[in-house]
């Protein structure tokens, strides 16, 4: 597969049949091999590198070769964690946020309007301003999914519908539609054995800056406050952005109650509460 999306000779790696793996090219070139299964997904993602790459701010890894279920990509040698990197990682992602988009929920140049979040399909479909969008496409479809599942009851379903409606009076100051990861939890962040951070696997979109600094907090991240530190050095974040954290990580937590089952429910649960008690 790698031979037929790059022209190039594969010499070992382990069978592609394993998703992602990695292959070695001719001249011990080692890249990654990417399977997706859901119709348009390679093509988002695809369409997500090279955005995130066209803003020449953050790096990501360089796509080598695509069909409609396969991928190529660049593999990424990993080192070790610094604070210096996390700084620089702040300023960079910094930089990509303010790259912009066209509208909330702009897909990518060349990418579907139907993408995925992990295995969950995110659809991108642009809105006027924040609030409205991230109830309509971000909160609200999730959580009709995760009650149609049994994941979420009725009753708890109330709690999320609660925050939509109180979405303008919570959502802080307004802001210009920003290019985001869309997936930016710590897997997705490669620390690069050269110091610098390389992202992967996005869900790339216009979307609101404090949406991937949340999720970046969600499941931890090595050396965190040194990249928001970092961060706020090249773009402050408006008054309050600490409140907002937990409307910002609904959309990922539900996306986890949809795929993975009733044990997020309640961590969906206390951030909607948190988001309106903050």
């Amino acid at each position: 597969m790698a031979s037929r999306l790059t022209g190039r000779p594969a010499t070992g790696g382990r069978p592609s049949s394993a998703s992602p793996a990695e292959v070695l090219l001719d001249g011990g070139t080692p890249v990654m091999v990417k399977r997706a299964d859901g119709s348009g997904a390679i093509r988002a993602e695809v369409a997500g590198l090279r955005w995130l790459a066209a803003a020449d701010a953050v790096r990501v890894p360089a796509v080598l070769g695509h069909d409609e279920h396969w991928m190529v990509t660049e593999r990424v040698s990993t080192g070790s964690p610094s604070p210096e990197a996390a700084l620089r990682f702040g300023h960079v992602l910094a930089a990509l946020h303010a790259a912009g988009a066209p509208h909330f929920g702009s897909p990518p140049p060349g990418g579907p309007e139907d993408a995925y979040i992990g295995r969950a399909p995110m659809r991108n479909a642009p809105g006027a301003d924040w609030p409205r969008w991230y109830a309509e496409h971000r909160v609200l479809p999730y959580v009709r999914a995760a009650v149609g599942r049994g994941t979420l009851r009725p009753a708890e379903a109330a709690v999320f519908e609660r925050v939509c409606a109180r979405l303008p009076e919570l959502a802080g100051p307004a802001e210009p539609p920003a290019r985001l990861h869309g997936d930016l939890w710590n897997g997705n962040v490669l620390w690069g054995a050269d110091d610098e951070v390389r992202l992967i696997d996005p869900a790339a979109h216009g979307g609101h800056r404090e949406t991937d600094l949340a999720m970046l907090q969600l499941f931890g991240c090595p050396h965190l406050e040194r990249v928001l530190t970092g961060y706020r050095q090249v773009a402050p974040l408006a008054d309050g952005w600490r409140d907002r954290v937990a409307l910002h990580q609904l959309f990922p937590l539900l996306v986890h109650v949809v795929l993975f089952g009733r044990g997020y429910a309640e961590q969906a649960l206390a951030a909607a509460r948190g988001a309106l008690a903050g």
